[in-house]
């Protein structure tokens, strides 16, 4: 196994912690393989990460989450900040343009990267980013996000989450019948009924608004020089993240390329969310190679 070796770097306003499995500079001619998350820390990449011995791969903790504090008194993430912050490390690792696979909001921070920074990507996979504005049914998926995060602050985590849960697995566009669903039990989803009282969760508080509000522009991503390529799973159907990688692949001009499994389809069992590690890094490889 590839040796995990964990560095710090000094970011205005955060320091932030970031994992290389390899040499830098790559050896064997291919850029180095950098894998984000919004809001999963580097720990979530483990999985995927164990099946590429032969490159370089960076993970990172976002600024804010994980081992990375912050010093800028803020608590807002948005991808703006998170895009600058990827372009700080990708400058940081001296090895030149990086292959990017990014998931959920880290999806959308990548392709804030790739309009702001394009010579910092060869290829970017965005794996099904949670962009409202792609939806035809945009204002409900709105109302939807607000409903979870109501349940949140009038009920605590588990209640929110179990919103959160019933959101994003729910098949199709927001109609009327998904909002006259009573509120799901925590319960269902093993969550606590209880309120430990804390409201800064970064899914379930407002302080990760500004992923969902992003606006990707079509003219900067599509001249980039970046290859990007919008993924789906297969398994993901017509839940809220589905929808919005194909409505983010349509805006594109493109097609959303299939992956296996669903949205955590790269995790491994110890997440709870169990994915296919290795299938998922297999069709990751085939897409990288393409480019």
């Amino acid at each position: 196994m590839t040796t995990k070796q964990t560095h710090m770097l000094a970011a205005p306003g955060a320091d932030l912690v970031y994992d290389v499995r390899g040499p830098l500079p790559p050896v064997g001619g291919q850029p180095a393989l950098l894998m984000i998350g919004q809001p999963m820390t580097a720990e979530g990449f483990d999985a995927l990460a164990a099946n590429f011995p032969d490159r370089t791969v960076v993970t990172y903790d976002p600024r804010g989450l994980g081992r990375s504090k912050r010093t800028d008194g803020r608590s807002d993430h948005t991808p703006q900040q998170q895009a600058a912050d990827l372009h700080l490390l990708i400058e940081a690792l001296g090895a030149g343009p990086v292959d990017l696979f990014a998931s959920s909001g880290g999806a959308v921070t990548a392709l804030e990267l790739v309009a702001t920074h394009p010579g910092d990507v060869v290829t970017l996979v965005a794996h099904e980013p949670p962009i409202n504005a792609v939806l035809p049914d945009a204002a409900n998926a709105e109302r939807a996000r607000a409903a979870f995060h109501e349940a949140y602050q009038s009920k605590g985590s588990g209640a929110g989450m179990a919103a959160f849960i019933a959101m994003t697995s729910w098949q199709g566009e927001f109609t009327d019948a998904y909002f006259a669903q009573p509120a799901p039990d925590p319960a269902m989803f093993g969550m606590p009924t209880d309120d430990d009282g804390t409201r800064d969760d970064p899914l379930l508080s407002k302080n990760s608004w500004a992923i969902t509000d992003y606006r990707p522009d079509p003219g900067l991503l599509t001249s980039a020089s970046t290859r990007i390529v919008i993924a789906v799973g297969e398994e993901s159907g017509q839940t809220y993240t589905a929808r919005t990688a194909l409505g983010t692949a349509a805006l594109l001009g493109q097609e959303a390329t299939v992956f296996p499994s669903h949205h955590g389809g790269f995790l491994g069992g110890e997440f709870g969310y169990a994915g296919k590690p290795e299938e998922f890094a297999k069709r990751l490889r085939e897409v990288l190679s393409r480019g």
